[in-house]
């Protein structure tokens, strides 16, 4: 029995498989016709479309075509009346030339016909045609000579009258526009006190205090019955400076002694290197002066503390910078040049002392060595005119000079003088071997030199005075008399620890 039903399920097995190998196959046959018919439409839309396409590229090509025909057509027209120009523009130049040919020939013969009756007049007159006009203009010169001198003259007048006016006008609006303080310099200074009992402090024990003072600023304190103030007198207004502040702050502090002036002396002569430094850079931002190195600002600071015929040398230079600024401007040519070298006209004055040569020939050299430019080099150096004008400028800066200078008080010739004189006491007496430094007193009329005394003794300081004494009656002129006071002594310093 089970044989059987195994016998029946595989034949039942076998039947099912091919059935559904039959049905597969039919299946697959059915599908593979769809597909077919599929590729068979599209092939045919393909070449539906290409034909279509075909049709209208044939189209668009004859149509181009004939585009192409037109345009050749309209090129040909054209190019034909092209040449139909040129061979008309052709013809007519060959014209052209043909009439220049004939103009130059007639010119030709004019010139001739013209030189042929040239030489008959010359013939007729018996005189040549330079001799002619000579004659003609000679005659006429003769004729009109007073009218044309007088004329000259007239219009000579006129035009000196207009531009003196105009000179004139532009030196008065420069002078108005600009206005500096014209204090005059003096060789003195009042330091107010606070009470009279202060000038027995600065005087000092047996006046070590005012001799103290006096030797390190190199000054001459002077206490008389002037209420509550004493003069510091002295030609170099610094070092009147450097005294005043020093004394002002001594009494401020109250401690008086020989030490602590020396100290503050030495103190305010290092603070005064800023103060000359500001100076500097206020002259020159108040001018708007750009561009200046800051060793040339500080050397024209130094100006503050310098005096020329009595006048302040960095005032009167900020002054010639405004005006000769200010007639550039009227005159129309460079006001930056001009205010800079007005300002710098003076600066060899910062070191005329220390170095040699005139003030101008200094200032030269200093400004070619901080790259100063040309253009106010050139319009520094002429106004002593110890060199020529070379520009404009070189004149306005000139001409602000004399007007700064001409102001009514701004300077003092015998101030000056008087100065010079000073100068070259001091001069002499610091000339000799083992003077450590030496003061102007008294209006000149005292010197007192301080030696080193490690190389002069005792004896040879009394030689010394002599020497020097006899060299200033050979080198200079003064009135009256000059003391020479020499003064040798020995400092010793010890600290307690």
């Amino acid at each position: 029995m089970t044989t059987q039903v195994l016998l029946a399920g595989s034949g039942a097995l076998v039947l099912g498989i091919l059935l559904g190998y039959i049905t597969r196959q039919l299946l697959a046959k059915r599908q593979s016709g769809t597909i077919e018919q599929t590729v068979q439409k599209k092939i045919a839309q393909a070449e539906k479309e290409a034909e279509t396409l075909l049709t209208k590229s044939k189209t668009e090509g004859q149509e181009r075509r004939k585009a192409l025909l037109a345009t050749e057509q309209l090129l040909l027209k054209r190019e034909a009346g092209l040449d139909q120009k040129l061979s008309v523009y052709e013809g007519k130049e060959q014209e052209f030339f043909a009439k220049v040919e004939k103009l130059k020939k007639e010119e030709a013969q004019l010139m001739e016909e013209k030189a042929k009756a040239l030489e008959k007049l010359e013939q007729l007159a018996k005189l040549s045609q330079e001799e002619a006009k000579g004659q003609l203009l000679k005659g006429v010169e003769e004729s009109y000579e007073k009218d044309i001198l007088g004329r000259i003259r007239k219009l000579e007048a006129e035009g000196q009258e207009r531009f003196l006016s105009r000179a004139k006008e532009i030196l008065t609006y420069a002078i108005q526009k600009t206005a500096v303080s014209q204090v005059q310099e003096i060789s003195s200074t009042i330091v107010p006190l606070p009470s009279e009992d202060m000038k027995g402090k600065i005087i000092g024990k047996e006046g070590r205090n005012i001799r103290a003072l006096e030797r390190a600023a190199g000054v001459e304190i002077i206490v008389d019955e002037t209420p509550e103030a004493v003069v510091i007198s002295g030609f170099d207004p610094l070092r009147r400076h450097i005294a005043k502040v020093a004394l002002e702050r001594l009494m401020k502090d109250g401690r008086i002694h020989p030490t602590r002036v020396e100290e503050e002396v030495e103190k305010v002569r290092e603070e005064i290197d800023q103060q000359i430094k500001e100076a500097g850079e206020t002259a020159v931002f108040d001018l708007g002066i750009v561009k200046v190195d800051p060793k040339l600002v500080q050397v024209l600071g130094r100006l503050k503390f310098r005096t020329s015929f009595g006048q302040n040398v960095l005032l009167h230079s900020i002054e010639v910078a405004h005006l000769a600024g200010a007639l550039a401007a009227e005159v129309g040519v460079n006001v930056a040049v001009a205010k800079k070298a007005g300002l710098f006209h003076d600066i060899g004055k910062a070191l005329d002392h220390q170095v040699e040569g005139s003030h101008v020939d200094i200032g030269m050299r200093l400004l070619e060595k901080f790259g100063v430019e040309k253009e106010v080099i050139a319009g520094m150096k002429s106004h002593h005119e110890q060199y020529p004008y070379e520009t404009i400028e070189s004149i306005l800066v000139q001409a602000a000079d004399a007007i700064s200078a001409a102001r009514p008080g701004a300077r003092k010739d015998s101030l000056e003088n008087y100065l010079k004189r000073i100068t070259e006491l001091e001069n002499i007496t610091n000339s000799f071997e083992g003077v450590e430094k030496s003061y102007a007193l008294q209006a000149g009329r005292e010197i007192r030199v301080f030696v080193k005394s490690k190389e002069v003794s005792d004896v040879d300081a009394e030689r010394l005075t002599k020497e020097i004494a006899g060299r200033i009656e050979e080198d200079l002129r003064y009135p009256g008399e000059i003391k020479v006071t020499l003064i040798r002594e020995n400092r010793f310093t010890e600290y307690a620890r």
